[in-house]
């Protein structure tokens, strides 16, 4: 039926332990230097730490809001990630305690691809996702692969921003928000530490890091390596996965004002790949069926597997020009995956063998020679690689600071698709005619090249009326340009070479106003904007000339407390989208229509609040309402979304027990598809205790448990 299903009823995660050991080598030099001197903008408040040190609330919370805040952006800090991810962790486990923020990962965390995780009902490729500032995803539709990059031993932080931002936030399509994730600072003391863990479904991570320290003989370079093996049979049935991780850091001084950065990251991933079930299929092989273990079946999971690599890196500059700040970064990133799947493989067999329902059992035909028995598949692969630059400059003018910048990407994507007999060892399989009887036509879907030019560039001014007010009006420029030159484009079998740009300037209005040292409020318009996704193309004929971007205009207002013993804010947001673009049945595939406007209101609060030494209450809830032009409705968004818990932190002891609601939703968006789904509740234990070993070779040890 649909994945969907699976995520509805996986209530409980694995249970896993892990034990780190962490030593210190011997120190190669013992000062330390401030790499980050050249991105301050004045003296750090004594206050304003104390309310963020460690035991202060915002330092405990899952989730906290700064008073600096002019829309609602909720940070996720590192302590919080190290106490409470599980080993395989990505973003959207980690992030999913947040309120209007929904994601369950069915195969255990980290064990599959997210299918679904929605900020107030945005789905992936609504939204933006940025490393380090850098903006990355898929060109095609703008989605995130999110086990094929960073993993969570290597982040120091996510910050979710629940709106497009200021004009300085860029991306590919931030009017459904952005998550910004940030990479550990490598330590100024040099150390190792090796960690693993075990849990449900044969769950294994074995990793370890190494940091060099401040080395003052080579530039006053410090650098951390890590790699990471994560391995698991995952909870749905024959849904395995084996992922490799090596991630680097450098950072070297280079005079007195200027910063080197260098990060690495590479990735390797092997699984067999779930499509989902039917409630037949549940009913008869149990809830977590995923992949058959029948080599007659095209859910058979030796024919339903992807090869993945992928790699990410970036060299930093931050400097100093007279009054004016630089902060450059020339990246480059990319995703090879091979895929290859049954015809049907979430229908059940093909030919049928009493695993559900599926299409009739018409074998193959290669080389002209009828196969009425053999098993059909398909073979894809999509390749591609972004470079680009990311330039970011300011300074102080008159009663304000001026930032400028410019956002400049370029990525080419290889796509193809063949049909193929998983008897015959993937021989081509002309059986089912794709777009012609004979010839490479009759078994290749697809074979594609295509590229996505983005430039944005962005003026704005932090204006200072007075002391406590801070204005922000700000304009951002966005460019897209989408080109093909495909053979075979998917959807019409035909050979198209174009070309179709589209662009618009994006105001936006932010302000912020502290009342005193603890209560601020802030304000926001903004609009969005996002370029049509490659499907739009994916038909005969298509009028691409008129085809119509996504675009919001956002109205946000809030409000954030911050004492040493509780942080707590609320906001409140309306958004009004244009030429809303979603999905509807068209035989057993999925096409996609213009619905027109789609209107969202609601709002978030959310809470952490320290009430003796040692123990915090957190809580949040979030309302998200939408009503759309033509009476249809948005797939998995709900209504609300809600979370309690306690945290307990005291001398080596750490300890949270938390409890998150999701709403009532729907799986599609017009009748035909439209399933509702009941409310859910996922609840999460971690403990864990850190102690001194007294071994020379490794001096501390941490022992935790999870559920």
């Amino acid at each position: 039926m649909s994945k969907s299903k699976f995520k509805r009823n996986m209530i409980h995660q694995a249970v896993l332990s892990a034990l780190t050991l962490s030593g210190t080598l011997p120190v190669l030099a013992d000062q330390s230097v401030d790499l980050g001197v050249v991105s301050a903008t004045g003296v750090a408040d004594s206050s304003t730490s104390s309310l963020t040190s460690k035991g202060s609330a915002t330092y405990e919370a899952p989730g906290s809001q700064s008073l600096t805040n002019t829309e609602p952006v909720f940070s996720i800090n590192q302590h919080y990630i190290e106490e409470n991810a599980a080993s395989g962790a990505n973003y959207p486990d980690i992030i999913s305690i947040l309120p209007s923020v929904t994601s369950v990962d069915p195969n255990g965390p980290g064990g599959m691809e997210n299918q679904a995780l929605t900020l107030r009902g945005f789905q992936d490729g609504q939204y933006n996702v940025t490393f380090d500032g850098i903006p990355w995803g898929d060109s095609n539709d703008f989605t995130h692969h999110t086990t094929s990059y960073f993993m969570a031993q290597d982040l120091a932080g996510v910050k979710v921003d629940m709106g497009p931002g200021d004009a300085s936030n860029i991306g590919y399509s931030t009017f459904g928000g952005t998550i910004a994730l940030s990479s550990k600072t490598p330590q100024n003391q040099t150390g190792s530490s090796v960690f693993g863990s075990f849990g449900s479904w044969n769950t294994h991570l074995l990793g370890a890091q190494f940091d060099t320290g401040n080395l003052q003989n080579y530039g006053d370079t410090k650098a951390f390596i890590s790699y990471k093996d994560f391995s698991t049979d995952g909870y749905l049935t024959n849904s395995a996965q084996r992922r490799k991780n090596l991630f680097m850091k450098f950072e070297s001084m280079v005079g007195d004002e200027t910063v080197l950065t260098f990060v690495a990251m590479a990735n390797k991933i092997n699984q067999n790949v779930p499509y989902g079930a039917t409630l037949q299929q549940m009913a008869q092989y149990g809830r977590n069926y995923g992949l058959s273990s029948n080599t007659n079946s095209q859910n058979y999971f030796g024919y339903n597997y992807d090869n993945i690599t992928s790699d990410f890196e970036y060299i930093g500059v931050k400097t100093r020009f007279g009054d004016v700040q630089v902060d450059n970064k020339v990246y480059t990133y990319a995703y090879y995956h091979d895929g290859y799947n049954g015809l049907q493989p979430g229908f059940g067999t093909y030919p049928g063998t009493g695993n559900g329902a599926g299409l009739p059992a018409t074998g193959t035909v290669v080389g002209g020679v009828a196969y009425p028995n053999d098993i059909p598949g398909q073979a894809m692969s999509m390749n591609y690689r972004s470079v680009g630059d990311l330039l970011r400059m300011s300074e102080i003018l008159g009663s304000g600071q001026l930032d400028y910048g410019t956002w400049i990407d370029y990525q080419n994507n290889n796509r193809s698709q063949y049909e193929s007999d998983w008897t015959l060892n993937g021989a081509y399989n002309s059986g089912n005619q794709i777009y012609a009887p004979t010839g490479n036509l009759s078994y290749t879907d697809r074979l594609m090249t295509d590229t996505l030019t983005t430039i944005q560039p962005y003026v704005q001014y932090e204006w200072k009326p007075t002391e406590s007010w801070t204005v922000t009006p700000g304009l951002k420029y966005s460019y897209f340009d989408r080109a093909f030159n495909s053979p075979v484009m998917q959807g019409t079998g035909q050979p198209y070479n174009g070309s179709q740009s589209w662009e618009k300037a994006l105001p936006a209005l932010t302000t912020n106003y502290k009342v005193n040292n603890n209560w601020s409020f802030y304000g926001e318009y903004a609009e969005g904007f996002m370029a049509p996704n490659m499907n739009n193309f994916f038909k005969t004929n298509a009028q691409t000339s008129t085809l119509q971007p996504q675009s919001t205009k956002n109205y946000q207002i809030g409000t954030v407390w911050t004492t040493r013993s509780l942080n707590f804010s609320a906001d409140l947001y309306r958004i009004d989208f244009n030429n809303k673009i979603s999905p509807v049945a068209c035989g057993i595939n999925t096409c996609f229509t213009n619905i027109g406007g789609v209107r969202y209101d609601g709002g978030e609060m959310q809470g952490t609040w320290t009430f003796t030494d040692g123990f915090s209450l957190y809580g949040n809830l979030g309302i998200n309402n939408y009503s759309t032009s033509d009476g249809s409705v948005l797939p998995y968004t709900p209504r609300t979304t809600a979370a309690l818990g306690g945290i307990y932190e005291q001398g080596n002891w750490y300890g949270s027990l938390i409890a998150k609601e999701v709403g009532a939703r729907n799986s599609g968006a017009m009748a035909a598809t439209n399933i509702p789904f009941g409310s859910y509740t996922m609840t999460d234990f971690d403990m864990s205790y850190k102690f001194n070993t007294g071994w020379t070779w490794a001096k501390n040890a941490k022992l935790g448990f999870q559920i």
